[in-house]
This record gives C-alpha cells, sequence and structure tokens, in this order.
C-alpha cells in the first residue's frame, strides 16, 4: 500500500470468466437481458423517477390504451434511442439531449399551468387547437394516441435513471467495446422494465384517482394537485434536484439488490482481440522460489517439482490494500482461464500491518474473496526480499524456463498483462490458441476506481507516516490526549476528536465517543479499522457535509451511515453516487478501543 503506482485499468463489462461456446453465449445474453429488464422494473423505487411520477400520474385518469401505453411506449423509446446514440455519437448527441430537455420541460410547465388553470390554458392553446392540437390542456377530453406518445417522448428526455450496477454494467460494455444491436436489446429492456413498473403505477393510480372522485366529488381538487405536482417535478429538473437532493433525501435504494443479483448471475463479455504487437520481454534471472513462506492457504507448500515447467504469475499482495483488492479479480480469472494450459498463479501475501500476520484473518479474506489459486504467507518478507520487490500490488512473469520475463507494479494495465502471460505459454507450446482477454467487472471494493476524479492520496494516521493533520493539539506519540475537531479545512486534510492514543502506524481510542474528520475529493472512501485489543464490536455512525449518506453509502454503512467493526479489515464506507466534489467525512465511533489505519480512496 505504501508505494503504489495507480496506472488507470480498462474499464470492462462482465465477470471473471470469457464466452467461448455459442451456447454459452446465448444463454448468458439472456441473462444479460433479464438483468436489464430487472434492473429497468426497480427504478420504480429509486428517487431518480420521482420526478417523472408526477407526468405519469396526470394521465392516469384517461383511457389506457389512448393515453397511458402510448405515453409509456413515448417514454422507453426516447431513452432508449438518447442511450444507444450517446454511447458511438461523441459530445454532439449530448448537446442535442440538453435541447430536447429544455423543450420537455417547456412542455411540462405548460402541461402544469393548464392543470392550475383550465381557462388560462384554453385561451393559450388556441392557436394549436387550430392546428389539431399538440397537447391536451384541459383534461376534459381524452387525448389521441399521438398526443400522448409526444408526452411519453418528452418524459423520455426527462428521465435519469440511477446508473446503478445494471445500468452501468450495460452502458460501460457498450463504451469498452463499441455499438452493437445487443446494447440497443439491452436499454430496450432497461426501458421497458421500467415501463412497466410505471404501467402498474398507473393502473394503481387510475383506481385511487376514481374512487377519489366518486366517494369525495373533488375532482378539481386532484387535478389543480397533479398540475403542482407536475410543476414542482419540473422544477426538480430544471436545478437538478432530480439527481441530487432528492436522491439524497429518498430512503429507498435499489444499489445494494442490483449488486447482489450481478454478483448471482455472473453475466459476463466477450473477449476482447489480441494485440497486433508483441510485447518485448526481458531476461532478469532467475526465479527465487517460494522458500520462506511460514504457511499456504488452498494448496500445500509448493516446491520446484509442482512448477517446474509452468509459466508462473506471482502477486504480491496484501490483504487491507484497496489497490491489490481491485487486482485481485483480474488475477483469479487469469487462473481459472489459463490454468489448463500450463499457467500456475501464486498470490505471496505479504503484510504491511501487524494484524495482516494473522493466519486467521489471512484465511478469512482468501475465502471472502473467492481465491481459489495457492496462497504463500509471507508474514517474515522473506519471498519478498528474494525478489526485490517495494510494491502492493506487484505481479511477475515467470516463463517455463524458471526465468522472470516481466513485472508489473500498481493496479491497470490489466490487458498487457494477459498478453504477456499469453505469450510466455505461446513460447512452450506454439500452436496455443489464447483467445481474447478476460473481461471483469468488479463489485463493492474491488469495483474499478473513478481514477479520472480521484484528489485524495492514501493517507496514513500513525505518526510514522502522518500528513496533512489539521487539530490544534500537537500529536503526543504513544500517549493518551484529548483532541478536538479542526476547524475549517482544505481538501485531504484531516483531524482526530475525543480521546486517542496515536501510535507509529494507527490510532486507537481511549474512551467513546471518539470522531476522525477528513475533507476528501474522490468517488470512494476506504479506511481500515480494526476492534481493537479486546476484539469486541465497536459501533461508528458516518456522516458526509454533515449528512446520513443514503444512496452516498459504502458497502460496510446502512444508509443512516450506521455500521460496525468486527475484524480487522479494510470498510467501504463512501461510495458517492453523484457529481464528485468536495466533501467532509465524519466518522463517530460510540464505543472505545477501535483501531484505525489508513484511508484510501477510489
Amino acid at each position: 500500500m505504501s508505494l503504489h503506482i495507480a496506472a488507470v485499468p480498462a474499464v470492462a463489462f462482465g465477470c471473471k470468466l470469457e464466452l467461448r461456446a455459442g451456447s454459452d453465449r446465448k444463454r448468458l445474453r439472456m441473462i444479460l437481458y433479464f438483468l436489464a429488464f430487472l434492473g429497468g422494473v426497480l427504478t420504480i423505487v429509486s428517487p431518480c423517477i420521482l420526478p417523472v411520477l408526477p407526468f405519469v400520474f396526470s394521465r392516469a385518469d384517461q383511457p389506457f390504451r389512448r393515453s397511458g401505453l402510448p405515453l409509456l411506449a413515448g417514454m422507453a423509446l426516447s431513452f432508449s434511442l438518447v442511450a444507444a446514440v450517446a454511447t458511438v455519437a461523441g459530445g454532439w448527441i449530448v448537446r442535442t439531449n440538453q435541447i430536447g430537455r429544455g423543450l420537455a420541460i417547456v412542455v411540462f410547465l405548460f402541461l402544469g399551468v393548464s392543470l392550475l388553470f383550465p381557462g388560462v390554458a384554453d385561451f393559450v392553446s388556441r392557436p394549436f387547437v387550430r392546428l389539431g392540437g399538440i397537447v391536451p390542456v384541459s383534461g376534459t377530453r381524452a387525448p389521441s394516441a399521438g398526443q400522448s406518445l409526444l408526452l411519453g417522448i418528452s418524459t423520455g428526455l426527462l428521465w435519469a435513471p440511477c446508473a446503478g450496477p445494471i445500468l452501468g454494467l450495460i452502458l460501460t460494455g457498450a463504451a469498452v467495446q463499441g455499438p452493437s444491436v445487443t446494447t440497443v436489446f439491452l436499454l430496450l429492456a432497461f426501458a421497458a422494465g421500467a415501463a412497466c413498473s410505471l404501467a402498474v403505477a398507473l393502473f394503481a393510480g387510475n383506481k385511487v384517482f376514481a374512487a377519489m372522485k366518486r366517494s369525495l366529488g373533488i375532482e378539481e381538487w386532484i387535478r389543480r394537485a397533479l398540475g403542482v405536482a407536475v410543476l414542482a417535478g419540473a422544477v426538480a429538473v430544471i436545478f437538478g434536484w432530480d439527481t441530487g437532493i432528492l436522491r439524497r433525501l429518498s430512503l429507498a435504494g435499489t444499489s445494494g439488490l442490483e449488486r447482489r443479483l450481478v454478483d448471482r448471475f455472473h453475466p459476463v463479455a466477450y473477449a476482447k482481440e489480441d494485440r497486433a504487437e508483441e510485447i518485448p520481454l526481458s531476461n532478469e534471472g532467475p526465479f527465487p522460489g517460494f522458500d520462506g513462506a511460514v504457511g499456504w492457504l488452498n494448496s500445500k507448500a509448493l516446491t520446484r517439482s509442482d512448477w517446474k515447467g509452468k509459466v508462473i504469475v506471482v502477486d504480491f499482495w496484501t490483504y487491507s490494500c484497496i489497490n491489490c483488492l481491485r487486482a485481485i479479480p483480474y488475477v483469479e480469472a487469469w487462473s481459472e482461464k489459463y490454468k489448463n494450459d500450463g499457467l500456475l498463479v501464486v498470490g505471496v501475501h505479504t503484510p504491511e500491518f501487524a494484524f495482516e500476520k494473522d493466519r486467521a484473518n489471512i484465511s478469512k479474506a482468501v475465502q471472502d474473496l473467492k481465491i481459489t489459486y495457492p496462497i504463500a504467507i509471507d508474514s517474515d518478507y522473506a519471498i519478498w526480499r528474494a525478489f526485490h520487490n517495494q510494491y502492493w500490488p506487484a505481479h511477475y512473469f515467470i516463463d517455463a524456463n524458471g526465468r522472470i520475463r516481466f513485472r508489473h507494479f500498481g493496479e491497470g494495465e490489466y490487458d498487457k498483462s494477459e498478453q504477456v502471460i499469453q505469450q510466455l505459454l505461446k513460447e512452450k507450446n506454439s500452436s496455443l490458441k489464447t483467445g481474447g482477454f478476460v473481461q471483469v467487472a468488479g463489485s463493492g471494493v474491488q469495483a474499478t476506481a473513478d481514477f479520472h476524479d480521484i484528489g485524495s492520496p492514501e493517507t496514513y494516521v500513525g505518526y510514522e507516516r502522518q500528513e496533512n493533520f489539521k487539530s490544534p493539539e500537537k500529536i503526543k506519540r504513544d500517549g493518551a490526549t484529548a483532541y478536538t475537531t479542526p476547524g475549517r479545512m482544505d481538501v485531504n486534510g484531516w483531524g482526530l476528536s475525543g480521546s486517542w492514543t496515536v501510535g507509529s502506524d494507527h490510532v486507537t481510542l481511549v474512551s467513546a465517543p471518539g470522531r476522525i474528520v477528513f475533507r476528501f475529493h474522490a468517488r470512494d472512501l476506504h479506511l481500515v479499522l480494526g476492534p481493537g485489543k479486546d476484539g469486541k464490536p465497536v459501533r461508528f455512525r458516518i456522516l458526509i457535509d454533515g449528512l446520513p449518506p443514503g444512496e452516498d453509502r459504502g458497502i460496510d454503512v446502512n444508509a443512516q451511515g450506521e455500521g460496525t467493526v468486527h475484524e480487522y479489515r479494510l470498510y467501504q464506507l463512501v461510495r458517492q453516487q453523484g457529481k464528485i466534489e468536495d466533501r467532509t467525512f465524519q466518522i463517530e465511533f460510540l464505543d472505545r478501543g477501535v483501531q484505525a489505519y489508513a484511508f484510501t480512496f477510489g
């Protein structure tokens, strides 16, 4: 973790496996269509759909075939068309869509006014009525199918679905692999799912409104209330509240469920083509082996007879290192794809912090990460020193003759690393057909970082490598001291509040409550934590800019920001869903004894 080289990795579409047979492609394509449709259905409980609902409910009392159905069809088609074209057309389609959104807002402002004041609307719309009518305004006559379709197209232009894992899977695949008929149909499936859930809401709204009209005779008030709701939705879109405030206020979220669906079905992508030019390989000397390992996981202790004649990939990692965690899915995919072609993958777990030397901690991490290849436990740094390594993660590539031919440090360039594997395997077997490159989409903490918008570096809180500490008190090494929250902090400044002991590589909370604050700029915020010497769980609560995280929560907290430290590991506390901005993070620990080590970002 201390000497990471973080290159920008290739964003991929799919999980762990490569499609090979035609029947597999067909089956997995159907899984993708199912997930896309289900992701669309789930938008009904997503906050981003709220500004659209008033436009849909305003047609609830109209005939479904002439009003509701064309409205939903136009909405789904316009969204699908814009999203599909946007994957290939560049910036001009974005500008065109903004113009369309502006026109749609005007249409709905007019619609809202017409519902509130039918007399004014009739006067304003007389020229349009003479031309055959564009949008029915007063609600006194049934709209035509064409009018409802136009209204649906306008609604689709305002529709900004939450970019959860399923929609992100579709759009990422389009960006990586280029346009295709499959992408268009996936977008249509997503839009159809959303239309189906909205249709259910439309039918329910129709029954509710009909009952209210019969029992209370308040049709005029219902119409005016819908007018207010339509105007409020249009205003929300104008000011961007549909993707900002509404998302933060909503208690409903689908991202966790979508992640579980993606992980359950493991949709995968077609592999990309091989590179045309070979990567120059050097001869950096003999492979030093794995002497000095204090233990092994997933395998017996490997000896020279176990790797003789094999191509070897050695992955140096440690389980609290975020860069290592994001690389592991690729290493696992290489092992799975090439293990029958003569490749041996060995993970070397070399700890950074003391708790990472515990075999039970390492074993649990290996199980949680679903690593299947052999793991050498290098708690004494013997293998690390034999390789003269200095980095987490670090990948060394050894040919079948036992010579180190290539090395790569840090994240990224996974296609390049896999091409090296293919070249070394072909040196051993020139007739080997390797296919394309694996395509991996990690989830949770293993999801690809947003490297284009990370403004915060890895930050250690122990005094040995501490930087940007902003609490007014001076650090007292290895002694309990009361600290206070700093006032105004610039980006990457941080501080403590409460009674803490600051050690060389971590801080320990002496008495509860205690807080850590950090002003950061990144999509993801992680913190390496442990429950302390007594091992008792420690409750905590996080805030972002003084508020619970809501949909910006990481996988280790709920929407209210609550979580528990129950083991030593990296905890994902923040994953922003909207625009990435400078934010103030606060974590408050409600129990004593917690130990904090380092912040990392993604």
